[in-house]
């Protein structure tokens, strides 16, 4: 399992980084650990199928 940070994230989906961490917030984005200062990291395939799911339903 591959783990992106919130910019990581932000940066591949296109987005800002406040948007990633209020997906996650809202359940829509799971994260799978965090780091050492608390911030969430996701796991790479999780966040490629939001961005194929989040497409097919008209973008991000």
């Amino acid at each position: 399992m591959s783990l992106m940070t919130v910019a990581e994230v932000a940066a591949y989906l296109d987005i800002k980084e406040v948007r990633v961490e209020r997906l996650e917030r809202e359940s829509l984005l799971v994260s799978k650990e965090k780091d050492g200062d608390g911030n969430p990291l996701f796991d790479k395939g999780d966040v490629e199928r939001y961005k194929v799911l989040a497409e097919r339903l008209g973008g991000i």
